[in-house]
């Protein structure tokens, strides 16, 4: 598989400094090549940071939604892989305050266990640091251990929303809390992704899409026949409905990295017209936000709304891979030009 790289070992940072170099608030630790953590340039530490990060391969996160109004600081592993629990600290230390720090984290092994005890050793120095645990992966219910996938984002907002705001620490995790809480994402893929310099695996034949595969390539809960989009949506928003049974919802439509345009369209459409259509007030995307490299995918987040939530969800942000919320509207058609109905009328006149 051919990949647009520099050397293998440098992929990622320069990767983060590419994203840097468009952001004049962000800057990232001399640390590397250990320790890899984008911190907000203009933060003074009067204010709750929130601090969130995990494996590279997933951009535009984390590092692409570091800034005003979402999170302090993104600390990032090599490809797929956990960052350190050195390199956690890190991006704590630099960030945290007197007012605390939320820790947004994905359920995955190895996240979990690094985050957990960076955390427990900046407690140790004095700082006030709380966790937020996100399993939003409904791909097989009762799961004893759902994966945190790309309803992670909502997290990120409404934290970011709060301790931008000014809130408390106990506050911003209560919210943040509720979202992981609520919040409910499947995946559907028609090819596995490619890790730069490994050989790809494909695992699906030409008939064939993967319902709930993860962002990292895992397999999916399940094999399904490749059909219409709409039947593929059907399938999902049945899922998604039952973690979600009732009130408006925000919609995350996330394109994991290898979908053209048109086809996320398409999926638009089919999800607008579809049994969850009536209850989206707002739809996030279609657009690139928590991708697998080059995943032939898309997943879809959905959070049930109220007030508070649909403030923050709304709320301007500073970094510009945050797609705007847009409300849904009905089609509208018009009739076409008088002119354009004669000259039509002359032509089958003339056949």
């Amino acid at each position: 598989m051919k990949h647009f790289m520099n050397a293998r070992g440098a992929l990622v940072r320069e990767a983060i400094d590419g994203t840097l170099m468009l952001e004049g608030h962000l800057a990232r630790l001399d640390g590397y090549p250990d320790i890899k953590v984008v911190v907000r340039s203009d933060w003074d530490r009067s204010k709750v940071a929130i601090v969130s990060g995990g494996g590279a391969g997933h951009e535009p996160a984390h590092a692409g939604f570091v800034g005003r109004g979402m999170l302090t600081a993104a600390v990032s592993g090599e490809v797929f892989a956990s960052p350190s629990v050195d390199a956690v600290l890190a991006g704590i230390l630099a960030v945290t305050g007197e007012a605390g720090c939320l820790l947004v984290v994905k359920n995955y092994t190895g996240d979990r266990l690094n985050f957990g005890l960076a955390a427990e050793r900046a407690r140790s120095m004095g700082l006030a640091v709380e966790t937020v645990l996100v399993a939003d992966d409904v791909a097989i219910p009762g799961a004893p251990q759902p994966r945190g996938v790309a309803g992670t984002l909502f997290v990120h907002k409404v934290a970011g929303h709060l301790a931008e705001s000014g809130a408390s620490l106990a506050a911003v995790k209560a919210a943040a809390q509720r979202v992981a809480d609520s919040v409910a994402s499947l995946g559907i893929a028609l090819t596995s992704c490619t890790i730069p310099g490994q050989s790809a695996e494909p695992r699906m034949t030409a008939t064939e899409a993967e319902l709930g595969l993860g962002i990292h390539g895992e397999p999916g809960a399940e094999k399904v026949a490749l059909e219409e989009v709409h039947g593929l949506v059907a399938q999902m928003a049945t899922r998604l409905g039952a973690a979600a049974p009732e009130g408006r919802l925000a919609v995350l439509l996330n394109n994991l990295g290898g979908v053209p345009a048109i086809e996320m369209s398409v999926v638009l459409h089919a999800l607008r017209t579809g049994a969850l259509g009536q209850r989206t007030a707002w739809v996030f995307g279609p657009a690139a936000l928590m991708t697998s490299l080059d995943m032939k995918g898309f997943s879809t987040s959905v959070l049930p709304l109220d007030d508070e939530l649909e403030a923050a969800l709304l709320s301007p942000v500073g970094p510009h891979a945050w797609p705007r919320g847009r409300a849904t509207a009905a089609l509208e058609l018009r009739p076409l030009p008088a002119e354009i109905r004669e000259w039509q009328r002359v032509l089958l006149r003339q056949e």
